[in-house]
């Protein structure tokens, strides 16, 4: 099955100015453990997504973005990366890859990797050399390493603390046994932050960068896109203890967002510039607010930016009518498209998120034990109404695996499966995020709900993935990848991407806006709203009312003909 747009989409030639793909793309997340698993060890892998392209094509999807695959000793799900130009071989190889990539072409449909530049792996060559070389050495400059303080060293060089739980600082021993210096790790022991002062660094992942864009890969999403630079002198820094893990709620982060990151994006950008075909960078940001995050989108950086501040906005009219104009006006403000999302691999699945009954800080998770847990019904019921809202904005919008069939996160995960190094690194503290990670259902009868054909899954599916199986959802007209099919179909017909937001008079905790052709509308109340007179149903994220619409719906509208 090939896209009639195909050749539109991938023939390698650029598209007229602010008329580029990304703009307005529709962007798939591919968590390739979890996705589909070909070979029956329990992994997703490579080949595993390739049979799956057509359902991606049937849902309607403009580019797929790959969690890392590269190699690694996976203590962090391939965020540790030992080798940034081949495959690790529990995803497959260079010639799956290669091959996934012309099969996605093949159909339309673009495809962007990840991209972790802030650290390695400590499997890393680079890391293993400068662990054998020793303190001064070029070897050693490529990473943050550091003298300790106090009399012999003893004390981490200063209070920085790691995204995911205890210091940000481990001591090495040095090749005669004693011990010796410090190396600076945000995330887990095993992932060594770069020195991005060093020019080695710099050329690296320019040959990185080039390695896969050789291959035809269509952009980069940037993990930790800003970290990378530190401020001079390390000065301490404890974070706001109530805040997300990703520094999205503090300011003056001196290892969050300094300025000369910037100056890596636009070296970024040149390299990309070299290649046909909109080739694009996204940049994974959390910062406070949305006019520092459009700062990483300047016409000669990065080109996207996902919108977290949209992401946390509770489900409110108000609030979201704020994020939305927001969004608007500071991306407009730098010639980039707002981006749209509302799950990832980092968060608690917006199905569950939108009906918790307590705050729930991003990188927390929700386990059994965790206060004001999820409403069921109700946290689907807002997830369908706030996806069909997001797809009618204009702008690109991202989607994370499973949400289409309306998977919610799973809670009741065994304390002995989780793997999330958050959940070690605070003992048990805050769950992480295995429980948005679960492998996908595809077929409900079958072994591991058709993930593979062994029934090996790396997390444990709980039953009630039966009813949220592919299979089981593709041919009900009610179902929730139903809903997201005709979403997609619809906002691709009236061009909601590149179209142009109009706010309409709504009466109290109702939001309507017009995009062009559709005016859209969702219910935040509890008394239903009328349909305005002269007008038809083109999608509805819930049945309607007869002609009103219930509360936590969102209906798309057009002007009846």
């Amino acid at each position: 099955m090939t896209s009639p747009d195909a050749a539109l989409l991938v023939d390698g030639l650029a598209s007229r100015p602010g008329h580029e793909w990304w703009r307005s793309a529709v962007i798939y997340q591919i968590y390739p453990r979890s996705f589909a698993d070909a070979d029956g060890d329990g992994v997703g892998d490579l080949r595993g997504v390739e049979t799956h392209l057509d359902d991606l094509l049937e849902l309607g999807v403009d580019a797929i973005w790959l969690s890392p695959f590269m190699t690694s000793p996976q203590k962090d799900a391939g965020y540790d990366v030992a080798d940034y130009c081949d495959v690790d071989p529990l995803f497959g190889t260079l010639a799956d890859f290669d091959e996934l990539l012309a099969q996605a072409h093949a159909r339309g449909i673009r495809v962007i990797v990840d991209l972790v530049p802030n650290h390695s792996s400590d499997q890393h060559a680079w890391f293993q050399a400068a662990l054998a070389a020793g303190p001064g050495s070029a070897e050693r400059a490529r990473y943050m390493f550091r003298d300790g303080k106090g009399e012999h060293g003893e004390i981490a060089p200063n209070n920085w603390e790691s995204v995911f739980g205890g210091p940000a600082w481990t001591r090495v021993v040095e090749a005669d046994g004693t011990p010796g210096q410090w190396y600076l790790h945000l995330f887990d022991a095993s992932q060594p932050d770069f020195d991005w002062s060093n020019p080695e660094v710099w050329a690296e992942f320019r040959r990185v960068l080039r390695f896969w864009l050789d291959r035809g890969v269509d952009g980069f999403r940037v993990d930790v896109a800003h970290g990378l630079v530190k401020a001079d002198g390390l000065p301490d820094h404890l974070p706001d203890p109530e805040g997300g893990s990703m520094g999205g709620d503090d300011v003056d982060v001196p290892y969050w967002g300094q300025a000369g990151v910037h100056d890596v994006y636009r070296d970024w950008h040149k390299v990309l510039a070299e290649y046909d075909g909109d080739r694009a960078l996204c940049a994974e940001a959390w910062l406070p607010t949305v006019k520092e995050t459009a700062q990483w989108v300047r016409p000669d950086e990065m080109h996207q930016a996902f919108n977290f501040a949209y992401l946390e906005t509770p489900w409110d009219e108000a609030a979201l009518q704020s994020v939305i104009d927001e969004s608007l006006r500071e991306y407009a403000a730098v010639d980039a498209p707002s981006t749209w999302v509302l799950s990832n691999h980092d968060v608690v699945r917006h199905a569950s998120r939108l009906a918790l009954t307590a705050e729930n800080p991003q990188g927390y998770g929700v386990g059994p034990r965790s206060e004001g847990q999820p409403v069921p019904e109700l946290g689907l019921r807002r997830a369908r109404a706030a996806t069909a809202l997001m797809l009618a904005l204009p702008g690109s919008s991202y989607l994370y695996q499973g949400e289409e069939l309306g998977l919610p996160e799973v809670i009741d995960l065994p304390d002995d499966a989780r793997q999330d190094p958050t959940w070690f690194r605070t003992h048990g503290e805050k769950y992480g995020r295995d429980g948005c990670r679960v492998p996908l259902p595809w077929a409900a009868s079958a072994p591991a709900y058709g993930f593979n054909d062994t029934g090996a899954a790396w997390l444990p599916q709980p039953a009630e993935w039966a009813r949220f199986a592919r299979d089981v959802e593709r041919d009900d007209p009610a179902s929730t990848l139903s809903m997201y099919r005709d979403a997609l179909r619809a906002r691709r017909a009236h061009r909601l991407g590149l179209g142009a937001l109009e706010w309409l008079p709504a009466q109290a905790e109702v939001l309507a806006f017009r995009n062009g052709d559709v005016t859209v509308l969702t219910n935040f109340g509890a008394e239903p709203v009328a349909i305005p007179a002269g007008s038809d149903v083109l999608l509805s994220s819930e049945p309607l009312a007869g002609s009103a619409v219930p509360q936590d719906v969102t209906v798309w509208l057009i002007a009846r003909a």
